[in-house]
C-alpha cells in the first residue's frame, strides 16, 4: 500500500490512460455521507452511478447531474462482489475519522483505474491509500482522504418587484459571491410555486442554493448571504430559509408540496419551520418566508422542483 497526495500521483502516472476528475467533495450528516464527484466525462459518468449503486450495499441514493455524481451513502464497510460488466465498480467502505472522510473504491479493469488514479488527482482530495493499480484485466483499489465537510442549504425568496430583478439571477450571484469567499457552491434549482398568488411578481417561483462548509461555517455562510441580499435585493419581503444536513424532513417536502398547489400564510411557514428546526430569517420582510421554506423541501428533486399545478 502507498500513501501518495494528488501532486505524487500526477508525477507517477503521467499516462494518456488516465483521465482525472476535476473535485470530490464530502458532507457529513451523523451516520450517513454524501460525496459528490465531478467526473472528466460529461454522460460517462452514468456509467458510474449506475454500476455503484448495483455493486454498493453501502449506497442510499445515486444520481448524476451533467458531470457532477452524488453518492449518499451510510458509514460503514461490505465486501464487494466485483463481476466485469454487471457488477464492475463499488464503494467498499465509508468511514468518518475526525475532521477526514476515508472511502474505499474498487473497480475492474478501467473501472479500477477510476477507483484509484483518476479519483485521486482531483482538487478536494488529500491523499490516496493506494492498494492496486488496476488497468487492462487488473482490479484497482484505493482509499480516497478528503477533509470532513456540512451540507447547508439556502432558501431564498422575493427579491424582485413587478418592475425589476429576477429571484434566480440573485440568488445565483450571491452564491457565486459566495464561492469566492470560501465556500463551496454546488447547486441552485428553482422552484415552482402556486401560479395563481395574487403577489406574485410573475412567475412565482423560489430558489434553492446548496454549499458544502467546513464544520463550524455555517453561521458565517449565513451572515454573508444575509449581507449581500441586504445590499443588492429590490423587495421590502425578502427572507432566507436554513437547512442543515443531508435529509429532508417529511413535514417540509410535504409543506413544498402544498405551497406548490395552494395559498400558504406566512404563519404557517413558520409553525412549519420551528417543527422541522428550519432557520427562518427575514431579510428586508417577512413574506418570503414562504417560499424561502418551500425551496428547501424540493431542493434534491428537479423534476417536482418545476412542476406546475394548476
Amino acid at each position: 500500500m502507498e500513501i501518495l497526495t494528488p501532486q505524487d500521483l500526477k508525477e507517477k502516472f503521467n499516462d494518456p490512460w488516465i483521465a482525472p476528475y476535476q473535485k470530490v467533495l464530502t458532507m457529513v450528516d451523523q451516520d450517513q455521507v454524501e460525496i459528490v464527484e465531478y467526473h472528466p466525462c460529461v454522460s460517462g459518468s452514468h456509467w458510474i452511478v449506475h454500476q455503484y449503486q448495483r455493486t454498493s450495499e453501502l449506497i442510499l441514493k445515486s444520481y448524476r447531474d451533467g458531470n457532477k455524481h452524488v453518492f449518499i451513502t451510510k458509514i460503514g464497510k461490505t465486501p464487494l462482489d466485483l463481476k466485469a460488466s454487471i457488477n464492475a465498480a463499488g464503494i467498499e467502505e465509508v468511514a468518518v475519522e475526525g475532521n477526514e472522510v476515508r472511502v474505499v473504491h474498487a473497480g475492474l479493469a478501467g473501472a479500477g483505474v477510476g477507483a484509484a488514479m483518476c479519483r485521486g488527482m482531483a482538487e478536494g482530495v488529500k491523499r490516496v491509500e493506494l492498494y492496486d493499480v488496476g488497468g487492462g484485466s487488473k482490479m484497482g483499489k484505493a482509499a480516497v482522504i478528503t477533509p470532513r465537510l456540512e451540507k447547508v442549504v439556502l432558501g431564498v425568496d422575493d427579491t424582485d418587484t413587478k418592475d425589476e430583478g429576477a429571484t434566480w439571477t440573485m440568488a445565483h450571484n450571491m452564491a457565486m459571491d459566495l464561492a469566492k469567499q470560501g465556500f463551496q457552491y454546488l447547486d441552485h434549482v428553482i422552484v415552482q410555486l402556486y401560479p395563481h398568488n395574487p403577489h406574485k411578481t410573475q412567475n412565482c417561483v423560489s430558489i434553492a442554493l446548496t454549499f458544502a462548509v467546513k464544520p463550524g461555517e455555517k453561521d458565517k455562510l449565513v451572515k454573508k448571504a444575509q449581507e449581500i441580499l441586504k445590499e443588492k435585493t429590490l423587495s421590502e419581503k425578502t427572507s432566507i430559509a436554513v437547512l442543515e444536513g443531508i435529509s429532508i424532513p417529511k413535514a417540509l417536502r410535504e409543506y413544498a408540496e402544498r405551497t406548490k398547489k395552494s395559498m400558504i400564510t406566512v404563519e404557517e411557514a413558520e409553525s412549519v419551520a420551528k417543527e422541522v428546526g428550519v432557520e427562518l430569517i427575514e431579510v428586508t420582510g417577512s413574506h418570503g418566508k414562504i417560499g424561502a421554506l418551500a425551496a428547501l423541501g424540493l431542493y434534491d428533486d428537479v423534476d417536482e422542483a418545476v412542476k406546475v399545478y394548476y
